[in-house]
């Protein structure tokens, strides 16, 4: 079976273990059912910005044309900086988008993947953002109206704890020992007075498993750009990470190229 179109990043659902879908072009593929199976991604040296459609020769954070990536609220530098959100000031690029997505409530968590880190997200968005990060359990610590307020909690916590993944320790299942209730309890005492009021009494601790059948022999990445067609056997799926026996590759960087996929 074959299935071709512009590559967008994979999509889940949360199941025991996760259910995947590859977005190829109109199609959304069931990953889960190709485990085992050996698959071939063959670039047909094309891609297209992922917002606007039009066709470039090099895609900008994962997906967007030069001007897109420029202009749209979505590639701010705010979005990775969330502490520097500039929507008050009144020179947000889409206020809509502000609205939609800054100006809710957002979940500051604490998450294990590789090790335990602390991070945010739109409360609505939750289970996307573990699952995209790779995480086998999280927690929400605090629950705060705005994204620059946890921002500025999330940045004050990063002083105690990590806030970055290790992709390498993620996808080989190399998880730290840790327990985020006394994680939690631990980091308690490092929040601002000013944030205390939306820390969470009663919060629950969520668990993900991934399918996988084995781990690549070596964790090598794949990428489009450095060869036409990549093809091995399809051992696991975990975050936005294909993991073949010999390698792995990422989807959503890949966002935008045409290819052919195959099993």
């Amino acid at each position: 079976m074959e299935w071709t179109g512009y590559l967008r990043p994979l999509e889940h659902e949360v199941a025991e273990p996760i259910t995947y879908f590859a977005r190829v072009g109109d199609e959304a593929v069931r990953l889960n059912d190709w485990l085992g199976q050996t698959i071939r991604i063959t670039f047909l040296k094309e891609k297209a910005c992922c917002h606007c459609g039009r066709k470039i020769k090099k895609t900008y954070n994962n997906g967007y044309c030069f001007p897109c990536f420029r202009d749209l609220a979505e590639n701010d530098l705010c979005i990775v900086k969330p502490h520097l959100c500039h929507y008050h000031e009144g020179t947000c690029r889409d206020d809509a988008f502000g609205d939609q997505h800054c100006m809710v409530p957002h979940y500051v968590y604490l998450a294990l993947s590789s090790d335990v880190k602390v991070g945010i997200t739109r409360k609505t968005n939750a289970f996307k953002r573990w699952v995209d990060q790779g995480a086998v359990a999280a927690v929400p610590i605090a629950e705060v109206p705005t994204r620059k307020a946890a921002g500025e909690l999330e940045l004050h916590l990063s002083q105690y704890i990590a806030d970055k993944t290790d992709w390498r320790k993620m996808l080989k299942n190399e998880v730290a020992e840790r327990d985020l209730w006394q994680v939690r309890e631990e980091i308690r005492e490092k929040v601002p007075e000013m944030f205390l009021p939306y820390w969470l009494e009663k919060t629950q601790m969520y668990r993900f498993t991934y399918p996988q059948l084995d781990r690549p022999e070596k964790m090598k990445s794949l990428g489009l750009d450095k060869q036409e067609e990549i093809t091995g056997r399809l051992v696991g799926i975990k975050a936005q990470y294909l993991l073949l026996d010999h390698g792995v590759f990422h989807m959503r960087k890949h966002t935008g190229y045409k290819v052919t996929l195959a099993v």
